[in-house]
């Protein structure tokens, strides 16, 4: 990714706009949230905070399955094939 730097001033009342370019690239909208911090070299930051269909659409296309486990920690392979293949390769 390409380093993008723009100025922009302050208002009275401490607001900062930040470029549409920016918000379109990065699908900010009206109401959403952005983290805003500090760093150690005295930088401010802002990023955006996912929101609940950023997390899911990261995590809509894993495996979902029931695994019933017994007393003795053991369950079966044939009904939980992808909890089967992680506990094997991690």
């Amino acid at each position: 990714m390409t380093n993008k730097t723009m100025t922009r001033k302050i208002s009275v009342k401490g607001q900062l706009v930040l470029p549409s370019e920016f918000r379109k690239q990065l699908n900010i909208n009206s109401g959403d949230e952005v983290s805003v911090s500090l760093n150690d070299k005295d930088e401010i930051v802002i990023a955006k905070v996912p929101t609940k269909l950023d997390w899911h659409n990261l995590i809509k296309d894993v495996p979902t399955e029931t695994v019933d486990v017994d007393k003795d920690g053991h369950y079966d392979k044939t009904k939980a094939p992808n909890f089967a293949k992680w506990m094997k390769e991690g």
